[in-house]
C-alpha cells in the first residue's frame, strides 16, 4: 500500500471542568505518512503531536474523523489497526520489578504474539541489551530504559514505529545508538517511523518528509529538501583582515557583526546577487581573509511556519 497512516478531518475535543474551559486539541486534521518512510511529525508545545500519536496508539478516542493504520480502519477494526503499529512514548513507564526479558515476554502476551514467534533475544540485541536481560528495570541507567522502551515497542513486529521524543535527555552515544537501529530497521525490513522531536537537526538529518503542525492544525507537509528550500534566505560571512564598523550594502541586506569580528550579510537570493555583496564589499575598501555562506536550516523554516505576530 502507498500510505502507511491516512489520517481524514480528525478532530479532538477535551471538555471543559468548570475551571478550565473546553479545548479543541485538533481542529480537523488530514494527514498521509507513505509506506516504507522516515516521517516527521513536528510542532511547538501543545500542537497536538501527543494527542494525534495517542489516537493512532488507540490509546485517546477521537471527537470525530477517520484513521486508517496499514489500511485499516480504527473504527472498524481496532484490534488490527492497534498491533500495526508500535509506540515508543516519551515517559519512562517501566515496571521496577521486572527483568527486560520479562517485560518483552509480558507484553508480547498482551499483543497475543504465540511464543514460537516471540524474538525476545534477538530484539534485546538490536537495542543493545543482551547482556541486562536478567536484570531488574529499577537498576538500569536512564539510556538503558529508553532502549528498553524501543524494544517494548518492537514486541508484536509492527509495520509502523512511533517514536515520541526518543533522544530527549539522553547522551550522543545512545542518540547515535538509537538511529543506527532507526535506519536498519527501515532500511532492511521497511518499517515505517513516525518521528517527534524537539531537535530539529535530527529530523533535518533523518526525515525524508516532514509535517509541521501547529494549533492543532497542519501548517505544512513537504518533503525534507523542499522545506528547507521554502526560505530563500542566505547568509554570506566575510572575515576581514582588519575591524569594520560600517559599510554600504545594496538594498534588503542585513549586516550582523559577529563577536570574533565577522561580518554576516543576510540577503535574499532573489533580489541579491553573491557577486553584488563582494563588489560591495570591495568598494568598502575591505580586504577578505576568508569568505563563507550559511544556508538556511529546518529551524529557521519551524520559526518562520510557526511564528505568531
Amino acid at each position: 500500500m502507498s500510505n502507511a497512516i491516512e489520517i481524514e478531518g480528525l478532530r479532538k475535543v477535551y471538555a471543559g471542568d468548570g475551571r478550565m474551559p473546553e479545548k479543541q486539541a485538533l481542529k480537523g486534521l488530514d494527514l498521509t505518512i507513505p509506506t516504507g518512510s522516515i516521517f516527521g511529525l513536528l510542532g511547538p508545545n501543545g500542537a497536538g503531536k501527543s494527542t494525534t500519536i495517542n489516537i493512532m496508539a488507540g490509546l485517546v478516542r477521537k471527537t470525530a474523523g477517520r484513521v486508517r493504520i496499514w489500511g485499516f480502519d480504527q473504527d472498524r477494526n481496532p484490534r488490527q489497526s492497534r498491533a500495526a503499529i508500535g509506540v515508543m512514548p516519551q515517559e519512562l513507564n517501566l515496571d521496577p520489578f521486572f527483568t527486560p526479558e520479562g517485560a518483552l515476554e509480558v507484553q508480547a502476551g498482551l499483543y497475543g504474539v504465540p511464543r514460537r514467534d516471540r524474538r525476545t533475544a534477538e530484539i534485546l540485541d538490536l537495542v543493545g541489551l543482551a547482556d541486562k536481560a536478567d536484570a531488574y528495570a529499577r537498576t538500569l541507567s536512564g539510556g538503558m530504559r529508553r532502549r528498553l522502551l524501543l524494544a517494548k515497542a518492537l514486541v508484536h513486529h509492527p509495520q509502523i514505529l512511533v517514536l515520541d521524543e526518543p533522544t530527549a535527555g539522553v547522551d550522543i552515544e545512545l542518540r547515535q545508538m538509537l538511529w543506527r537501529n532507526v535506519r536498519r530497521l527501515n532500511e532492511e525490513r521497511g518499517m515505517t517511523i513516525i518521528l517527534t522531536t524537539h531537535y530539529l537537526e535530527e529530523a533535518q538529518e533523518m526525515c525524508d518528509e516532514i509535517a509541521i503542525i501547529a494549533d492543532g492544525e497542519l501548517v505544512i507537509r513537504d518533503k525534507t529538501a523542499a522545506l528547507l528550500d521554502r526560505l530563500d534566505g542566505k547568509t554570506m560571512v566575510i572575515v576581514p583582515e582588519s575591524p569594520v564598523e560600517t559599510i554600504a550594502l545594496p538594498e534588503g541586506v542585513e549586516l550582523d557583526h559577529r563577536p570574533d569580528g565577522a561580518l554576516a550579510l543576510t540577503y535574499n537570493r532573489g533580489r541579491v546577487s553573491a557577486e553584488q555583496l563582494l563588489s560591495a564589499v570591495h568598494a568598502a575598501g575591505i580586504t577578505i581573509r576568508d569568505v563563507r555562506t550559511e544556508e538556511a536550516d529546518l529551524e529557521d523554516v519551524f520559526v518562520s511556519l510557526t511564528h505568531k505576530d
